[in-house]
C-alpha cells in the first residue's frame, strides 16, 4: 500500500510538471495536449470510445489464452522430450526476432481480416515468456528429490506431475505476468491490421482527425488494461502458490 501511495504521488507530480510546461510554453494541443485536456476527453468522450473497449478486452483475453496453451504445450514437449530442444528451441528464438509489423500484413493476406490473424499476432508476441519461464522452472527442480522419486519407482509422468510441474509454478506465473502485459499491446497491433472496432482502430481514427487528446485517452486505457491483467495474475499467483505450498 505504501508503495502504491508513493507511486501515485510521484505520478501526480509528473502530471503537474507536464501541465505547467504545456501551459507555460503554450504548446499547441495538436502537438501535445495537457493532462487536464486528456482527462476531460477521458470523461466527455466516453460514449464515443466505449464501443471500442469491449472488443479489445475480448481480443486480449482470447489472445492470452491461446498464448498460455501454446506456451505451456511447447514447454512440456521440450521438457519431456529433451532431444527436441536442439531443433525446436532455436525456432522459438527465431520467432521472437521476426518484426511483427512486417509479418502482420502477410497474416492478413494469408488468413483474411478475421479473428485468426489477430490471435496469431498476440500469440507470437506472448507465448515465448511462458515457454522459457516454464522450462527454467522444470530445470530448476530439486535434483535430489528427482533421484529419490526415481529410487521409489516413479514413472516419468509421475515425476513431471508430482514434482516438476508444481515446482515450476512460480516461474510460470513470472512468465505469465510478462505475457499478460504484452498481450494488450499485441491486441492493439493486431487491430491496426484491419478492424472496425477496438482501441487500435480508435487510435487510428483519432490520429487521422488530429485528435491527439483522444490518442492519449486510448494510451491511458491500454495502461489500465495492462495493469489490471498484471494485478489479476499476481493475485492468482498468490492463491495458487499458497495452495501449492500447503
Amino acid at each position: 500500500m505504501i508503495k502504491v501511495l508513493k507511486f501515485s504521488a510521484f505520478l501526480i507530480f509528473l502530471l503537474l510538471i507536464w501541465e505547467v510546461l504545456v501551459k507555460t510554453l503554450k504548446v499547441d494541443p495538436y502537438t501535445l495536449p495537457a493532462p487536464s485536456a486528456i482527462g476531460k476527453s477521458f470523461v466527455v468522450d466516453f460514449p464515443e470510445y466505449y464501443p471500442h473497449l469491449i472488443p479489445t478486452v475480448n481480443l486480449v483475453l482470447l489472445g492470452l489464452i491461446c498464448s498460455i496453451v501454446i506456451g505451456v504445450l511447447f514447454a512440456i514437449i521440450l521438457n519431456l522430450i529433451p532431444a527436441l530442444n536442439d531443433f525446436i528451441y532455436p525456432l522459438l528464438i527465431i520467432s521472437q526476432n521476426i518484426p511483427v509489423i512486417v509479418i502482420a500484413p502477410l497474416l492478413v493476406i494469408w488468413f483474411g481480416f478475421g479473428l485468426l490473424p489477430k490471435l496469431i499476432v498476440i500469440t507470437l508476441i506472448c507465448f515465448f515468456p511462458i515457454t522459457v519461464s516454464l522450462l527454467e522452472g522444470f530445470h530448476e527442480t530439486n535434483k535430489d528429490l528427482k533421484k529419490y522419486m526415481l529410487m521409489m519407482g516413479a514413472t516419468r509422468l509421475q515425476l513431471f506431475t508430482k514434482l516438476e510441474w508444481p515446482n515450476s509454478m512460480p516461474f510460470f506465473f513470472n512468465g505469465l505476468k510478462i505475457a499478460g502485459t504484452y498481450s494488450v499491446m499485441g491486441a492493439i497491433i493486431s487491430e491496426w491490421l484491419g478492424s472496425d472496432k477496438g482501441l487500435g482502430k480508435y487510435m487510428i481514427l483519432a490520429q487521422r482527425a488530429f485528435q491527439v487528446d483522444q490518442v492519449f485517452v486510448a494510451i491511458v486505457w491500454i495502461i489500465i488494461f495492462a495493469m489490471a491483467i498484471f494485478t489479476v495474475i499476481e493475485l492468482i499467483k498468490r492463491i495458487v502458490l499458497r495452495w501449492n505450498h500447503e
